[in-house]
């Protein structure tokens, strides 16, 4: 299972998407400061978080997300 997921910044209104396979796990890399293109916006939050059992949809949707329009669908749906 791959989940697609989106986290807030809880200092400012900063965003990132990313892939994993553990969500807690690697929300917990992004508070410790181990993803450096977060570590100067944490502490984060699970905004939401998508489940996929395609590797390659999970991807596809991801590249999507960081796209104008999908950061647009996910302003306003997510």
């Amino acid at each position: 299972m791959k989940f697609v997921y989106i986290l807030q910044s809880l200092c400012g209104e900063h965003w990132y998407t990313g892939v994993t396979s553990d969500v807690e796990s690697r929300l917990r890399k992004h508070n410790a400061g181990e993803v450096p293109h977060t570590s100067k916006f944490k502490p984060w939050r699970i905004k939401t978080y998508v489940a996929f059992t395609d590797e390659k949809q999970a991807t596809e949707f991801e590249k999507y997300l960081k796209s104008a329009s999908g950061r647009a669908f996910a302003k306003k749906r997510l």
